[in-house]
């Protein structure tokens, strides 16, 4: 007997329907073959399905079984297949009818017959959409994840005797409740520092509130314990949260990579992601035969802090160049191509030396004129020109931190929550600005949409080319300053950019290059 069951592959953030047909016969030698491109991982749930059924009270024949993923070259990978072979195996067994609507099974078994949290869900949730499916069967772990999605049936399934029993209309089944965007908890996970808790760095505490607000990558240079991390780090407590667009392009990302949590749904908090300098290229942007996301798309419409930064493998901080400028990264294999989104704010801290000390008052500088060059050499000009906003962060003065005035310094200096309430009123505005275009912050803007959007006083603009004549600034570099000014005008809530506006974005665009 032959049966059809409709599952799903994904290649990158693109979905794929797949038919798994299941034969089984009593003729022929008996076992039990996968094939259509199976990988290792496709091949070891002949096993799995087998001690699954048999776990699930099934007297299991021994006779002839050969399962196809259809289309067959296409590359199959993952456990999600467990569930719609053995629903096929089931059917062609008479054990269990298959839904008279269009239906999807998908999710993996444990050996005694439940299904464990699958990733993916989302996608298919989506998928099942556009291919006019009415109900899609998932494990209820992962049940969460479907159901934001509107239109379709989300039957969350514990084990495969609840699933035998709801095919033959025994015990039904609940489906999941429908999960709106307006229902889900904006409670904000504790972040590790606080903007009151950062002694003195009002400067770059400034820069950093315009980096937050406009999306801009950001570069901090200074000493050991000057604060670089503490600032980087309290970056996601004036952060606002994903807006619904927003946050169905993030929570994609995370359900085709398996980093949604059980019960979990839609991903809500903004990413920050913050790797370590051992951090391969392949690591950071992506790759693999079958390409998986890096940490520049897990960061995607959130923050990449990369500490340390010129430790990082030189490969690797080239390899950023284009994505920083084309906010997408695709990655080219000869299973395929897959597009990822990796619009991220890049936050990079690094030392002036490797002994940390050059040009520091107080401490001797040890390190020769030429470990010096070799250093900062590892940071190219060509990446060094994406960077929007580049600061200085000076060791702080001992004194402030001893002094008895600043025992009550939590109370004067501004929360994180005063920063944040600036940084959304920003964002509120740039969403007026882009409403209807898929641009989410000032740093997106493309040359052409600089040129709708942004309106320069005349002043302003004289200012603009005289910093281009007098500090050489290349074109990209231009623009970079437009967009820094637009940010720093709408917070201040000012329709137009003025001449101050470009002051303050040129004093964090030239300072380091002087």
């Amino acid at each position: 007997m032959l049966t059809k069951v409709l599952s799903a592959s994904h290649f990158g953030l693109e979905t794929i329907p797949i038919e798994v047909e299941v034969n089984v016969s009593k003729k022929g030698f008996p076992g039990f073959n996968i094939i259509g491109l199976p990988n290792k991982s496709v091949e070891e749930a002949k096993e799995r399905v087998k001690t699954a059924l048999v776990n699930s009270g099934i007297d299991f024949p021994n006779i002839k079984i050969i399962v196809n993923l259809a289309p067959a070259d296409i590359p199959k990978e993952g456990s999600n297949y467990d569930l719609p072979i053995a629903i096929g195996i089931l059917h062609c067994l008479e054990l269990a009818p298959l839904p008279t609507e269009k239906s999807f099974f998908y999710g993996e078994l444990s050996l005694d017959g439940t299904l464990r949290h699958t990733k993916g869900v989302f996608l298919l949730a989506l998928a099942a959409k556009g291919e006019k499916a009415k109900n899609i069967f998932v494990p209820a772990p992962s049940a969460n994840e479907a159901s934001v999605v509107k239109g379709v049936n989300v039957y969350p399934v514990s084990d495969l005797g609840q699933l035998i029993s709801h095919l033959n209309s025994v015990n039904v089944i609940k489906k999941a409740p429908s999960v709106s965007y307006r229902s889900l908890t904006t409670a904000r996970p504790p972040v590790e520092f606080d903007f009151a808790e950062i002694i003195g760095q009002d400067a770059a505490k400034r820069a950093i509130t315009i980096a937050a607000a406009g999306g801009h990558n950001v570069f901090m240079q200074g000493p050991p314990g000057a604060g670089k991390t503490m600032l980087a780090r309290a970056i996601p407590g004036i952060l606002p949260p994903l807006n619904l667009e927003e946050a169905l392009e993030v929570t994609k990302i995370y359900s085709v990579t398996g980093n949604i949590e059980p019960g979990q749904s839609l991903i809500r908090v903004r990413p920050f992601r913050a790797s370590h300098h051992t951090t391969s290229r392949i690591g950071l942007i992506g790759g693999g035969s079958n390409p998986h996301p890096g940490e520049i798309s897990l960061a995607h419409l959130g923050v990449l802090f990369l500490d340390e930064f010129p430790e990082f493998p030189r490969g690797a901080l080239e390899a950023l160049r284009q994505p920083m400028e084309d906010r997408v990264v695709t990655i080219s294999r000869a299973a395929g191509s897959a597009t990822y989104p990796a619009a991220f704010m890049l936050v990079g801290a690094a030392n002036p030396c490797p002994c940390g000390f050059l040009g520091d008052s107080k401490r001797e500088c040890r390190c020769s004129p030429r470990m010096i060059m070799r250093y900062q050499a590892k940071l190219s000009g060509p990446l060094m020109d994406r960077i929007d906003l580049h600061l200085q962060v000076p060791a702080v003065d001992i004194d402030k931190l001893i002094s008895p005035a600043n025992r009550s310094v939590a109370v004067k200096q501004e929360t994180s929550a005063g920063v944040r309430g600036k940084v959304q009123k920003a964002r509120g505005i740039q969403n007026k600005r882009f409403k209807g275009i898929k641009i989410f912050t000032n740093s997106a803007m493309q040359n052409r949409d600089i040129k709708k959007f942004c309106k320069i006083e005349p002043p302003a603009q004289r200012l603009l080319k005289q910093a281009v004549g007098a500090y050489n600034l290349s074109a990209r570099t231009y623009f970079r300053l437009i967009k820094v000014s637009q940010t720093i005008a709408d917070l201040a809530g000012e329709g137009s950019i003025g001449p101050a506006h470009v002051a303050e974005a040129l004093q964090y665009r030239v300072r380091i290059q002087e």
